[in-house]
This record gives C-alpha cells, sequence and structure tokens, in this order.
C-alpha cells in the first residue's frame, strides 16, 4: 500500500468533536521472541545464573555468557574492550569512578538528557556544569563547552541525544588538548556513527543502555566500551567489588577501588547475544520509519523534521520535530493535543532543563551540609541555557519511535494524522483563541 494523502473536512478534526485517523493504541515494541527464549532455558538448565565472584579469580569478570556478549559487542562495535553493567547509569558511574573523579572535580553535561547523566557525577563529589546544546542537532555546543573548560574540569559528558552523535570528533580532540576525559552517553544511540566510528567508541568511554525500551534489550543492562587497558580494569574492578583485587594485582593508585555489584547475570547476557545477533535489522527498521514520517511531513507548514548532521548516521531512537508556533499562530500545545486527539502519542518538550530540578536549586545532594554542592560557588539559574529551555518550552515536538511496533499501514495513518492537523492550522487558530492558548 503506498503513502497517499488523504483529505479531510475542516471540521473533521478529533480535537473538534471529529473521527480520529487512528482509534486504538499503537501496538508497543516488541524484540523478545523464539531465540532469546530458548537462549534463556539453556542458562536455566546449567543453574548457573551469575557467573561472578567478588574476588580475583577466574571467575571476577564473570560467566560465559557474560564474556561472549562482551566479546560479541567489541566485535560490533570495534572497540577493544567492553565491560558489561547491569544499567547505563551504572555504567556512567563506573566511568566517572575510572577516570578518578574525585570531590570539588567539575564534569561538563548538556541540560537535555535523562536524569541519570547529570547525577552520576554526584556520586563521587563531581560538580555538574551544565552547558547549553545545539538548536539543529540537540547535542552539546562544542563551542560553549570549551568556553566552560577551565582548571577543576575532569570531563565532558556528552550525549548522543535521540539517536543522532553529538561532535564526538571535535569533543575527543578538545578533551586530548585539555588533559580532560570525554565521556560518551551512548544510550539512545546504537549504530548511530560520525565520520564512520561509531558512537560510543570515540570517547575514551561510551556507555551504552540495553534498557528495556531501547532499539536492543536486555531488559536491564548496560556495556562501557573503551580503548584503554587501564580504563577496563578500573570499569570491571567499580563493577565487583574492587576493593578486593588490589592487593592481588597490586594496583598503587587505588583511587575508587571501592566497588559496587553492577554486575550483569548470565540471564541477561544470554538474551544481550541474541539480540545483538538483530541488531542491524532493528536498528535499521527504526531508520526507516524516521526516515519516511520525516520524507511525507517535510511540507507541513511551521514544522521542522530531524537534521542530521555531515557525515553522521542517525539512528532515531526519538523522532525529534520543531514546531514553529511564530509562523503558524498555533502553539506547540494545541499541535500536540491535536495529534494526540487523532491517536498519535507525541510528547511535549523532551525533559525539562536539568538543572531546575531540586537537587540543583536547592544544592542538596548526597548526605548532610549540600555535599558536594558545599565545595563550589557554583549556583543553577533559570536561562543558564537558554536553547535547551526554548526547545522544551516551545518548539520540541517528539514521537518515540523505540516505543511502538509500527507496520506500514500504521505508519501510513500518523501521517494522515499530521497532515490532517497541519492541513486544518486555521481551525486550530481559532481553538487556541477561544481556550485563550498563546
Amino acid at each position: 500500500m503506498g503513502f497517499k494523502k488523504f483529505l479531510f473536512k475542516n471540521n473533521n478534526l478529533a480535537l473538534l468533536g471529529g473521527e480520529p485517523v487512528i482509534n486504538k493504541p499503537l501496538s508497543p515494541y516488541r524484540t523478545i521472541g523464539f531465540a532469546e527464549r530458548k537462549a534463556i532455558s539453556k542458562v536455566m538448565k546449567t543453574g548457573n545464573l551469575s557467573g561472578f565472584v567478588g574476588a580475583w579469580c577466574d571467575q571476577f569478570n564473570g560467566g560465559p555468557k557474560v564474556r561472549k556478549f562482551e566479546e560479541l559487542w567489541s566485535e560490533t562495535f570495534k572497540c577493544k574492550y567492553s565491560v558489561s553493567v547491569n544499567s547505563n547509569t551504572s555504567g556512567l558511574i563506573a566511568a566517572l569512578g575510572a577516570i578518578g573523579l574525585s570531590p570539588g572535580d567539575e564534569v561538563i553535561v548538556p541540560p537535555m538528557t535523562m536524569s541519570a547523566t547529570v547525577m552520576a557525577p554526584l556520586i563521587y563529589g563531581g560538580i555538574p556544569v551544565f552547558v547549553d546544546i545545539e538548536e539543529d542537532y540537540f547535542c552539546l555546543d562544542l563551542n560553549k563547552v570549551e568556553l566552560a573548560i577551565n582548571s577543576k574540569t575532569k570531563a565532558i559528558i556528552a550525549v548522543n541525544l535521540f539517536g543522532h552523535p553529538a561532535q564526538l570528533r571535535k569533543l575527543r580532540d578538545l578533551a586530548d588538548r585539555n588533559g580532560i576525559y570525554l565521556i560518551e552517553d551512548a544510550a539512545q544511540c546504537p549504530l548511530a556513527t560520525e565520520n564512520n566510528f561509531y558512537a560510543g567508541t570515540v570517547g575514551h568511554i561510551g556507555v551504552f543502555s540495553l534498557n528495556y525500551h531501547k532499539h536492543i534489550h536486555t531488559g536491564e543492562g548496560g556495556i562501557c566500551c573503551t580503548n584503554d587497558n587501564e580504563l577496563a580494569l578500573r570499569l570491571r574492578a567499580i563493577r565487583n567489588h574492587g576493593e578486593n583485587i588490589v592487593e592481588s594485582l597490586k594496583i598503587q593508585d587505588i583511587t575508587n577501588f571501592v566497588g559496587f555489584n553492577f554486575r550483569m547475570t548470565e540471564l541477561s547476557a544470554s538474551i544481550g547475544i541474541e539480540q545483538l545477533k538483530k541488531i542491524n535489522i532493528f536498528v535499521s527498521n527504526r531508520e526507516n520509519i524516521a526516515e519516511k514520517l520525516s520524507k511525507k511531513l517535510s511540507s507541513c507548514n511551521g514544522l521542522t523534521t530531524p537534521l542530521v548532521r555531515e557525515n553522521c548516521r542517525h539512528v532515531y531512537y526519538v523522532w525529534t520535530a520543531k514546531i514553529n508556533s511564530e509562523e503558524i499562530g498555533v502553539s506547540r500545545s494545541i499541535i500536540a493535543k491535536a495529534l494526540k486527539a487523532e491517536g498519535v502519542p507525541v510528547e511535549e518538550g523532551y525533559i525539562k532543563p536539568l538543572y531546575l530540578l531540586p537537587t540543583f536549586q536547592n544544592r542538596i545532594a548526597i548526605g548532610r551540609g549540600g555535599w558536594p554542592f558545599n565545595l563550589t560557588n557554583r549556583i543553577y539559574e533559570k536561562s543558564m541555557c537558554p536553547t535547551a529551555e526554548k526547545l522544551y518550552e516551545k518548539s520540541l515536538l517528539e514521537f518515540c519511535i523505540c516505543s511502538y511496533e509500527l507496520n506500514n499501514y500504521q505508519l501510513i495513518k500518523i501521517i494522515d494524522a499530521f497532515q490532517k492537523v497541519f492541513d486544518n492550522l486555521n481551525y486550530l487558530k481559532d481553538y487556541g483563541l477561544k481556550n485563550c492558548e498563546k
């Protein structure tokens, strides 16, 4: 069935009492199948559900499935070392510990990301320093990052948001010139590339997510990638009670060799192995959906479809558009209401800039006395990242592609719904005036 633009009468907008284009919820995205169930069954029969031992021995690095999964991940992403963990959040904490983050050290972070990205530095007493993002690609603004670096800066965390790579090579060069670390939060971007290098492998450490609503998943889980042997050892130590291996390995610098239990189970790893075999299919499918949406909706007045930087591959964890309310005279809020009424589950603004969370506004994080904020004079004021605030408050509109299993018919219906709404902007403008929307 080919794509076709359906014509609707103006008074048929569902928001104004008409029939919706999509009259039942979209099917959830599901990637677990027979192969994963079979793999789990095999592990269950062995009785070995976790192969880790928290002391220096052959099992310090986990069981056979964990090791196999890490090996396959390194082969797929062309990196030397892959260290599995039980979540991307754990991976970020491990990464910051591995680089020796200490109380008072500053870490440059974006304001628009999942909260774990900016909370992870606090575990070691690090101070998040928020730097604004790019208007078009939603990743850290390189020029503003450079201005934010000072003698206290220990690391930059670059988030490859929505599946689009940050300016990774330039950020890595900037980090190297300043003797600091680049950590990539690659939670949303498996197989995304910049200049043919995989996002998540350009920084000193990259951290991927295997949470249940990602392109591929293990229920909960994550992977840290690095090409540095010392960092790989420290990641493994923090993952698995590293204090117990210091004497055996004669570790000289034992900074942050206080380990956690961030270990992945054999069950999760067995799922990961099967998921990884299908990653190209799953990611390409999400790309195809996004590209069809962008192609068909690029002519909608006042709607800017996702842009892709030259020499980059965008893998579209989220399809992100921008609404130009000034141009069309209709607020993003009304557009979103109209689309939801037609059955399209869009969201507005993604995440409020994270420096506006109570943690930063009240400067209270770990323990009493305001630690670690009592180690810095930095304050977190509204309007400190105007691009992020504008996107959140006025323009950003998202459709989470990795939340829904979309066939061609459903995709046509979504496109029809968008076109129906944008063909009736005058009626939505009147609706906004009657409802005091600006």
